[in-house]
């Protein structure tokens, strides 16, 4: 057993040498990759984890949300978010994500002060732990920049360490043209020091410091940031904005070869700690360059679905699904190993950069309009061009399905917004329901005049006495979302057909009918997906999509049954059925 676990730790070290190689070619790296090593495995054994292992399945579902979304007086908000997250999804989510719940001085959470300590306005490690015991627990690991108050930073302008040299320094008068912006703020911030004014690079603010991993101290830093992590139940690692990761000089300083490099090394440490331990790629990018952060499964075990949600939006407003099948049809089945993350709405908004390549122009600026008209906000960055283009949505998912590209119309708004959620929930991949989506929260609007933040509307923040007084009122609308969504979760996680890695291929009925065939990995469960995406009845027949006429066929919402396949299926506005030739209890027996 020891001569095992020595080899282990060999194998161990060796890879993490390989990684460092790439990363830093000119430097001697048996120091750093048995500090990095011992950094991840001390007072414990290394494991070897199984490679292509898939870590979910079809009962794997996350919900987002804040720490302090759910609050009540006189309580720490993990306490009640705890309670709020056990009472009611305990049954039927199986991990949850809490955004960075770090001290920060910006940009609720993501420019993060401190990595070590829990936001003590919220709880502390203890309450992550106990949240950690019930759930699997999704961290964001912030790894591209720094809040400018904290104390590596605050060293980096006194010359001393830990901060010294953990920025990116430039000159602003050098030529960044190349350089990819995901906002249009400046690129650098002045800064004084004790050895004159340096100018620091900030890709997404001025209160946001890049960090420097060309110095292996940083990347050092990181991994015992990770390790602490894991040492108290984080599971899951969500890496922020790390497409942006390593800048190099006359290039676009995005998806750099180091970046990749970075990502597998971090994944070789982690899987070594705890083989079951993952890694989340956010990387809110065009979808070709958001496929690479797979690698060759041995980069992220996850990756964001990032064009889903605008072109779902756009299939739903449109009434035409043209676009979500091409894209549907390009996507390349994820390794076994590696998953998608599906999702419609996030604390962000609806990227619209993802959709360079898959609509033109002119139909992302009807996206646009259709947001600002039913009260959301558009956020832009600055393209190469010189010029800013609209970057995100800021809007609650509700709101913006309150209607049509024809205008608003709130009689089938409802029909709308689960139909999208039920197009999601069956599609290859794991999904992922954000909490203010859970619920049908409305845009914020006093929230965003009162933080002056487009973000802002739609991270609204509930009382607990008055969330549970409107989920327990059935005529409300959040009771009505909420039970809906609950109910097509519980019966998911039952499909063998939905597993995140089964078969999937794209039907052809027309532009008006979204459809879509899901087949579990050893074929013993089919599922139909047949989705109506406009505001009329429409009807197809059901020998179209050659259903085995010798099997029972059951709609595993509505509990319909189907005897004769040469019979027409009629669909009511925006309705979704998922036809399976096992029943709900089968296939979870099976």
């Amino acid at each position: 057993m020891q001569e095992q676990t020595q080899a282990t730790e060999h194998d161990l070290l060796r890879r993490v040498k390989e990684h460092l190689a790439v990363i830093y070619p000119d430097q001697d790296l048996d120091v750093t990759s048995a500090d990095l090593v011992t950094a991840i495995s001390r007072d414990r054994d290394v494991q070897r984890p199984v490679p292509h292992k898939s870590h979910w399945d079809q009962s794997d579902s996350v919900v987002i949300t804040y720490g302090n979304t759910i609050k009540k007086h006189n309580e720490l908000p993990l306490v009640t978010l705890r309670r709020f997250l056990n009472t009611h999804l305990k049954a039927t989510v199986s991990t949850v994500h809490i955004l960075p719940f770090f001290p920060f001085s910006s940009d609720d959470g993501f420019s993060v002060i401190d990595y070590l300590e829990v936001n003590p306005a919220i709880g502390g490690w203890q309450e992550i732990e106990d949240i950690a015991g019930d759930f699997k627990l999704m961290s964001d690991l912030v790894i591209n920049h720094v809040s400018r108050q904290s104390r590596w930073f605050e060293n980096f302008r006194n010359d001393e360490k830990p901060g010294k040299g953990y920025f990116v320094e430039a000159d602003p008068d050098e030529d960044y043209s190349a350089v990819v912006r995901p906002r249009n703020s400046a690129l650098f911030s002045s800064v004084e020091t004790v050895n004159g004014e340096r100018h620091v690079w900030c890709t997404f603010s001025s209160d946001q410091i890049d960090l420097n991993f060309r110095n292996p101290d940083v990347l050092r830093e990181f991994v015992q940031i990770v390790r602490r992590y894991l040492d108290h139940g984080v599971s899951i690692f969500r890496m922020d904005a790390v497409p942006f990761l390593w800048k190099e000089p006359g290039t676009s300083c995005v998806h750099l070869q180091q970046t990749h490099e970075i990502i597998k090394l971090f994944r070789t440490l982690i899987e070594h700690h705890s083989p079951e331990a993952l890694i989340i790629c956010e990387s809110n990018v065009p979808n070709r360059e958001n496929l690479t952060y797979f690698g060759n499964a041995n980069e992220a075990h996850i990756i964001y679905n990032f064009s889903l949600p605008p072109l779902l939006a756009y299939t739903l407003l449109a009434g035409d699904c043209r676009h979500l099948k091409t894209w549907m049809m390009s996507m390349p089945p994820a390794q076994l190993g590696t998953a998608y993350l599906n999702f419609i709405a996030s604390h962000d908004g609806i990227g619209l950069r993802p959709l360079d390549g898959l609509l033109s122009n002119e139909e992302r600026d009807k996206l646009v309009r259709r947001a600002q008209n039913a009260g959301g906000r558009v956020t832009y960055r600055r393209a190469r061009e010189g010029y800013d283009k609209p970057y995100e949505l800021n809007i609650a998912l509700y709101d913006l399905l309150q209607g049509t590209f024809d205008g608003p119309e709130n009689r089938l708004g409802f029909e709308r917004y689960i139909c999208a959620h039920t197009i999601m929930l069956a599609l290859e991949g794991i999904p992922a329901i954000y909490i203010q989506s859970f619920l049908g929260t409305r845009n914020d609007l006093a929230r965003v005049e009162h933080t002056g933040r487009n973000r802002s509307i739609n991270r609204q923040t509930w009382l607990e006495e008055e969330l549970e007084s409107e989920l327990g009122d059935p005529a409300s609308v959040h009771a009505r979302v909420f039970r809906e969504l609950k109910r097509l979760l519980t019966i998911r996680k039952k499909q063998h057909a939905f597993h995140p890695n089964a078969t999937q291929y794209t039907l052809h009925l027309g532009h008006e009918i979204f459809a879509f065939w899901r087949q579990s990995i050893n074929r013993d469960q089919s599922i139909f997906c047949i989705s109506n995406v406009t505001d009329e009845e429409k009807s197809i027949c059901l020998a179209d999509i050659n259903l085995i006429s010798i099997d029972l066929w059951q709609d595993l919402i509505s509990g319909e049954q189907y005897q004769d396949i040469g019979e027409h299926l009629k669909l009511r506005p925006y309705q979704t059925v998922w036809i399976s030739n096992k029943s709900a209890n089968e296939s979870s027996e099976s």
